[in-house]
């Protein structure tokens, strides 16, 4: 498992990825977008921030980067920046399949992705994130599995992962939406002759939204490495948006609201990895500083009573504009 080098390490922010959702295209739905990006969204800009940020990170201990088909040119801005550093050989790279990007680097197109979780799409997208990544990719996993997705139970397509795990790759899923635990629960069944398939399971966790929780314990228990996504809420936490609960623990840990919300996730037994979405160097120095937040007693009761229900949290979230 790659992810055991992770656990090996010893620096503070060894247990913190950056993901590149948020800098791989022009459009994302994160609150605070307007001050976040440069006004030219153009490639080359957002190569060169993306870039700036994986710099920044790995400088800083960050040793997990994670990517996706649907994120825009994320596989290709961090297969730019992998080929230009030959000497950094001690990352772990995770990327996923299953949406297609479709808004043709705009901020307002009609659909900005497409999913698609048959055996087809795999084997399409695969190849497309090969011929960018080769030999450097770790961990792929299948985009936002939920309860009904085909990939839970087409075993053309499980066999067809099982080649590419016996080959060396590892092998994990990502969920989204109010029955995230259901969907987990379903994954851990999946086996090919008799063994498990999949290795990790990336989530959404966060201050509001708690609910897959216990299927994620589960999931550690049966040997997954847990990796936690979204755990700013889209923006909900960051410094500039955070309710009044978090900015004051904040100013009483001396950190950001977003450190804060990180600091939670850190401290559950089951999460492996845990995702800054940020989209500056500043928010990477911000985010980071949750390795060291020891959130007491009374700051956990006071967070754990922001936790929403799972239906209005994601449908608040499906409300949210992608600018």
């Amino acid at each position: 498992m790659p992810f055991a080098r992770l656990a090996s390490a010893t620096t503070p922010t060894a247990h913190i990825g950056l993901g590149l959702a948020a800098v791989g295209r022009p459009g994302y739905i994160n609150l605070g977008r307007e001050e976040d990006l440069p006004a030219d969204r153009s490639v080359d800009a957002l190569r060169e921030r993306t870039h700036e940020l994986l710099d920044a990170a790995y400088a800083q201990g960050v040793r997990y980067f994670d990517v996706a088909r649907s994120y825009g040119r994320s596989e290709e801005f961090l297969a730019d920046w992998l080929n230009a550093r030959p000497d950094v050989d001690d990352v772990v790279i995770g990327s996923k399949w299953g949406y297609t990007y479709t808004a043709d680097w705009t901020t307002d197109a009609e659909k900005h992705e497409v999913k698609d979780h048959t055996l087809a799409a795999y084997e399409r997208q695969r190849a497309e994130t090969a011929e960018l990544l080769g030999d450097r990719l770790d961990l792929y996993q299948i985009h936002s599995v939920t309860p009904d997705s085909p990939a839970l139970t087409d075993k053309e397509l499980h066999a067809k992962l099982a080649e590419a795990a016996a080959q060396g790759l590892s092998i994990g899923f990502s969920t989204s939406g109010p029955v995230q635990a259901d969907a987990i629960r379903a994954a851990l069944a999946v086996t090919v002759e008799g063994a498990p398939l999949f290795r990790t399971v990336q989530s959404t966790y966060n201050v509001l939204e708690t609910s897959a929780a216990r299927a994620l314990a589960e999931a550690h228990d049966a040997g997954l490495t847990v990796i936690v996504k979204e755990g700013m809420a889209n923006g909900r936490l960051a410094s500039g948006h955070a309710p009044d609960v978090v900015r004051a623990i904040a100013e009483e840990t001396g950190v950001g609201a977003d450190a804060v919300a990180l600091a939670l996730i850190l401290r559950q037994p089951w999460a492996g990895v845990v995702l800054s979405g940020a989209a500056t160097t500043a928010q990477l120095a911000s985010n980071l500083h949750a390795a060291v937040v020891d959130l007491d007693d009374d700051q956990l009761a006071r967070l754990a009573a922001l936790v929403e229900d799972p239906g209005a949290y994601w449908e608040r979230r499906g409300q949210l504009l992608w600018h």
